[in-house]
């Protein structure tokens, strides 16, 4: 199983980002993520849309998974799809046609992923199974960094898995809020993919950027072997 690592970029430094940013890639960041709040979803503001095509231009050959947190999630995914978003995600609870704006994203050639929040049960995605390319399970209540892994999560993602294996669905499931190495560790022996990374394992560590990246990605395979 392949596991990725998508450190979130909200959490880079604004004045040293760019640098950070070089750390990220020489660390073997698998991908980017990046947050986009427009204040209303969630009261807070991060990344405009033109950052995209910024960041894909400085470093093409990585995918970047945009995660959506605004109050209408459809009226975006023409402008990231142009931008060069590779994943598109949004809560499906800010609109109330997600199968349309899943399809909407998937025909503009783009992976499309739906986000549950920790109040939501799990059962809310099985009408999208089918239109899945990724399930982004919140594991803090979504709008800040640094908040703390929430211990249902755990079942949660077992729930999700199981939904996953009696659809035989497709989708790649990713962690999202509070990830550290032992919830990390956890989530992946059960079969989670994805990991957006923050202040608990790459980002605010004792090594730097790119040696924090090395070694949460060993830890993980490491712990698979055993």
């Amino acid at each position: 199983m392949e596991l990725i690592n998508a450190p979130s970029l909200t959490n880079c430094s604004l004045l040293h980002m760019g640098e950070e940013i070089r750390q990220l890639v020489e660390g073997g960041a698998d991908w980017f993520h990046v947050d986009i709040m427009d204040g209303h979803y969630v009261p807070n503001l991060c990344f405009p849309v033109p950052f995209i095509r910024e960041l894909k231009c400085a470093y093409p050959e990585i995918p970047v998974d945009v995660h959506l947190m605004v109050t209408n999630p459809a009226d975006y995914v023409e402008s990231l799809a142009f931008s060069g978003a590779d994943y598109i995600s949004f809560h499906i609870d800010a609109t109330s046609f997600s199968r349309r704006i899943l399809t909407q994203i998937r025909k503009s050639g783009k992976k499309a992923g739906a986000v549950l929040n920790p109040s939501q049960p799990v059962a809310m995605l099985e009408p999208l199974v089918n239109f899945l390319d990724y399930a982004v399970l919140m594991t803090v209540e979504p709008g800040f960094a640094g908040q703390q892994f929430l211990p249902d999560s755990i079942e949660r993602l077992r729930e999700l898995i199981k939904l996953r294996d009696r659809r035989t669905g497709h989708f790649l499931i990713s962690i999202d809020g509070g990830v550290d190495t032992p919830h990390a560790i956890e989530c992946a022996r059960l079969g989670a993919e994805i990991y957006i990374t923050g202040n608990f394992t790459v980002f605010k560590q004792s090594v730097n950027l790119k040696e924090a990246c090395v070694q949460f990605k060993k830890v993980l395979y490491s712990a698979l072997k055993e």
